[in-house]
């Protein structure tokens, strides 16, 4: 799907407010209300908009350390790695999960209260995954930038170019 400057506007405005009501979005971005809702429920069908959620602070939840976690494993066959993912999937604790290329095959963060947690985190899922070679952690010490996606205003500037 070719997004245009009124898709782009409208996902812009959703990334600032997910919950915004279909009269005020299209008047923001310069549609009447039913030419807005054709054009998110076209956004939706075509997958551009993948779903909607809410960012829940980690400090409410008393989720006070971040992990980053690079996990080495023992074998790249596709076999290994669907084994692996398969399993991530249903590990609760990790929020993120990339194959990487480079030193180590896939980084995960995971969220936990403290590093008691962690440590139980570590032993009765990390480590158990299917194939790990090598586990490395490393602990956000704050929260800088926490982005869902880049700033759709930065697409829109690039387009024009």
């Amino acid at each position: 799907m070719k997004l245009d400057k009124f898709d782009l506007s409208i996902l812009a405005q959703l990334q600032n407010d997910a919950r915004i009501s279909n009269i005020s979005l299209a008047d923001k971005v310069g549609l009447s209300p039913s030419a807005c809702s054709r054009r998110l429920d076209q956004l939706e069908k075509e997958k551009v908009i993948e779903n909607y959620q809410a960012m829940i602070s980690n400090k409410a939840l008393g989720q006070t350390i971040t992990a980053i976690v690079h996990i080495t494993l023992d074998g790249q066959s596709e076999a290994h790695l669907a084994e692996f993912e398969r399993a991530v999937a249903n590990c609760p604790y990790i929020v993120a999960c990339f194959l990487m290329s480079g030193e180590c095959d896939y980084i995960v963060r995971v969220n936990a209260k403290d590093m008691t947690q962690f440590e139980h985190i570590h032993k009765n899922w990390l480590s158990v995954l299917p194939g790990v070679s090598r586990i490395q952690s490393s602990f956000a010490m704050r929260e800088v930038i926490n982005r869902a996606n880049i700033d759709i205003a930065l697409m829109y500037a690039d387009k024009k170019r």
